[in-house]
């Protein structure tokens, strides 16, 4: 046999290379995070240096990145059983799963070292919670054991905005409490209209999500309640004082359309064949919702000081 027909007939594992370990970090997740983080940072009275501000978004965008590390290397089996996750690096046998947990690991505590030394230690403090909330609370913990585990580990994802706002102030007011209490209160509508449309695959790997356990009536019930919970949370910053009119028509109008697009979800049943449009359609403005409602509040920050003027 030629050696070129040799080389063809065995098979070759290439190496992982960077874009294995950048999956590993949930790009399209950690831009969220990002972004809600920066708009914290931004919103936040007080000023601060553009270099400590950099530092304390790449250090929230390493934690969050080293989080969801550590949660593909605990769920490395889960994933595999699942149509959605099943071309993941780990269970599609890119990388080994250690080299997935120490790679989580080392930008998880770096990233905490990092804000601790180059801004403040309660900013640290924060990343670190919500590090260990994710990782350790949420996907080794709740995820596997309760139909509430999105409600419960909704918080790990709220706390961006809120360690961007320490960043710059050094402190904890109500404000940035409310920040974490918006995105905690949007967690469960936007993941559970999710769920709705992929309940079989979390349903083959015998993870209890909201309409697996519970049922697709009891899910969009609770998705209208969390719903109607979410929009006086999210307009309180205004009528409490702390932002102007351009982030209360924007945060109202937002919320309205939240309502008018989970109203359907709520009250409808599945049929054959069913195409789930009306919650593909919510889980997609759930997405712009957050992105939309944080951008206002940076918006406002900058525009009312001018309107008062």
């Amino acid at each position: 046999m030629a050696p070129d027909s040799m080389t063809q007939a065995i098979p070759t594992q290439l190496p992982a290379d960077w874009r294995d370990f950048f999956a590993l970090t949930k790009p399209r997740v950690m831009t969220l995070v990002i972004f809600t983080g920066f708009c914290g940072l931004l919103a936040a009275p007080g000023s601060i240096h553009p270099v400590l501000g950099f530092t304390a978004i790449l250090c929230i965008a390493l934690g969050a990145g080293g989080a969801a590390a550590l949660n593909q290397w605990w769920e490395a089996d889960i994933d595999a059983g699942m149509k959605r996750t099943a071309q993941r690096p780990l269970p599609a046998g890119r990388l080994h799963r250690t080299d997935a947990r120490d790679f989580g690991i080392l930008i998880s505590a770096a990233s905490v070292v990092i804000m601790g030394l180059g801004v403040n230690w309660l900013a640290a403090s924060i990343l670190a919670i919500s590090i260990f909330y994710y990782a350790v609370v949420y996907t080794i913990w709740l995820k596997p054991r309760t139909p509430q585990n999105i409600v419960i580990g909704g918080g790990a994802g709220a706390f961006p905005p809120m360690i961007g706002w320490v960043a710059v102030t050094g402190d904890i007011t109500l404000m940035p409490v409310l920040l974490f209490a918006i995105i905690f209160m949007w967690t469960p509508p936007h993941f559970w209209a999710l769920a709705l449309f992929v309940k079989t695959d979390y349903a083959n790997v015998g993870i209890p999500m909201m309409p697996v356990v519970k049922g697709e009536k009891s899910t969009r019930r609770q998705i209208l309640v969390y719903t109607v919970l979410l929009a006086p949370i999210a307009i309180a910053p205004w009528y409490l004082g702390y932002t102007g009119a351009v982030y209360g028509v924007i945060a109202s109008a937002l919320s309205l359309a939240f309502f008018a697009l989970a109203l359907p979800v709520g009250l409808r049943d599945t049929a054959e064949g069913d195409t789930m449009k009306p919650e593909k359609r919510l889980f997609g403005f759930s997405v712009a919702y957050l992105f939309a409602l944080f951008a206002a509040l940076v918006a406002d920050a900058y525009l009312t000081p001018m309107l008062m003027a």
